[in-house]
């Protein structure tokens, strides 16, 4: 047997199809209908109105509301045609269908039940037309109303208003007695003019997803070329500056032994060359894993931070360079993002001083302070008979790309004495900053 409350929860198709039906109409007619929804103007001049005059084509976006504005007068035309010598009283089943139909540009649906209920107000204005449900301002109007509301909703919505209009025409025949009737000429011109509007608003919406469609496919046109130069990019980085960095770490590891007891400074030379040419690998492989990937993702290799700062002036002075570093405030840690950007500037100014001024002296201070973190980095004139290498102008570049990044403040400038500083400042939210307190918790 059946479990009753198990039939009682299943429901059949036509009890679904109808609630479906009731669904949809709530849905089209009742749910916010009188919401306001102003019709905005066209972003741009139609066909038409590219046609006209230059004065006058600034004007042609607000040509939806004049056609709604010219139907209202037309309706209040018609009305007043055939209210002569009937009395001012009559004038009004012109103005009342006129004003649903100006409505229909703020409140689309809402206009559609006033020109609706108000239809037999007009008509027992118009006693001499007792035969007809529709006034003649009443019949342009109300099918004026739903042409302009079927083109502000859809499809669904003017099959609704239209059946509402059938029920209410019908229902006037059958209930009021009446002699004549102008209901079928209403509903046949009604359902011809509602399918025009849904077939015209159904071929922009196909036209408007084609554009869509079409524009997403060129942005994914552009990403397959992108990704493809990335990967020229990378292919070329590996195959000229891999190739090449690899053989300096080579030959510097074998420098040595080609040798007869070298010097100990000579040693920790080629040593230090071959530390920076694999440190120099590495951060390609990085990076070129960076360029070749398809979603950048965060490298599980960790990243420098100030905390490796001493590590790089070890290195820096290796290499030549005096170097020395002041800190000052609370030293603390710092997100992540702003410890790399530190780092890497430091880097970059430091590698400015070897290459620009060879034998000067430079000058590291990192201050810590509440609102953020202070670099500067400062180098003497160049020193000695090594002359300064060229540079390509990215390195300062590289810098303030950085810092404005991370919306701080840099300036890049010769001293007095020949030298050149570097000045960063990088604030911290206090939000930002890291408590190991509560990381660890």
């Amino acid at each position: 047997m059946t479990d009753p409350s198990k039939a009682r929860g299943r429901r059949s198709p036509e009890f679904r199809l109808v609630m479906e039906a009731v669904g949809g109409l709530r849905q089209a007619l009742f749910d916010d209908a009188f919401a306001y929804r102003p019709l905005p103007p066209r972003k741009a001049p139609g066909a038409l109105g590219r046609q006209l005059p230059k004065r006058l084509r600034a004007y042609a976006v607000w040509s939806r509301h004049a056609l709604v504005g010219t139907a209202a007068a037309i309706t209040v035309f018609i009305g007043y045609q055939i209210s002569l010598g009937n009395g001012a009283i009559h004038l009004l089943i012109g103005f009342i269908p006129a004003a649903a139909v100006l409505m229909t540009l703020v409140r689309p649906v809402g206009a559609y039940w006033i020109s609706l209920i108000s239809t037999p107000f007009t008509g027992a204005l118009g006693n001499s037309w007792d035969g007809l449900p529709w006034t003649p301002p009443a019949f342009f109007a109300h099918i004026v109303v739903m042409v302009v509301a079927a083109a502000r909703t859809g499809p669904r919505t003017a099959l609704w208003m239209w059946l509402g209009t059938a029920a209410y025409s019908l229902g006037a025949e059958g209930f009021g007695g009446l002699g004549g009737s102008n209901s079928v000429p209403m509903l046949f011109f009604s359902a011809i003019a509602l399918l025009i509007t849904t077939v015209v608003h159904v071929r922009r919406e196909a036209q408007r997803e084609v554009t869509v469609q079409r524009t997403v496919t060129a942005m994914e046109r552009d990403r397959r070329t992108l990704l493809e130069e990335r990967t020229n990019i990378a292919r070329e980085l590996h195959d000229v500056v891999a190739h090449h960095m690899s053989v300096v770490a080579i030959q510097a590891e074998a420098a040595p032994y080609r040798v007869e007891n070298p010097p100990p400074e000579l040693e920790q030379a080629f040593v230090t060359i071959r530390e920076n040419a694999v440190s120099a690998l590495t951060e390609l492989r990085r990076v070129l894993g960076v360029v070749r990937a398809e979603d950048y993702e965060t490298p599980d290799a960790p990243q420098p931070t100030l905390g490796d700062l001493d590590r790089l002036l070890d290195n820096v002075r290796d290499a030549g360079l005096e170097v020395e570093k002041a800190v000052t405030g609370a030293v603390r840690e710092l997100p992540q993002g702003v410890e790399l950007s530190a780092y890497r500037i430091v880097q970059e100014a430091l590698s400015n001083s070897l290459r620009h001024a060879p034998g000067a002296a430079a000058r590291v201070e990192v201050g810590y302070v509440l609102g953020g973190l202070g670099l500067r980095i400062v180098n003497g004139p160049a020193k000695g008979l090594v002359k300064p290498s060229p540079g390509a102008g990215h390195g300062i570049t590289g810098m303030r790309e950085r810092v404005t990044m991370l919306d701080g403040e840099m300036t890049a400038e010769a001293t007095a004495d020949g030298g050149y500083e570097v000045t960063v400042f990088l604030p911290v939210a206090l939000a930002d900053r890291i408590d190991p307190a509560g990381a660890d918790a």
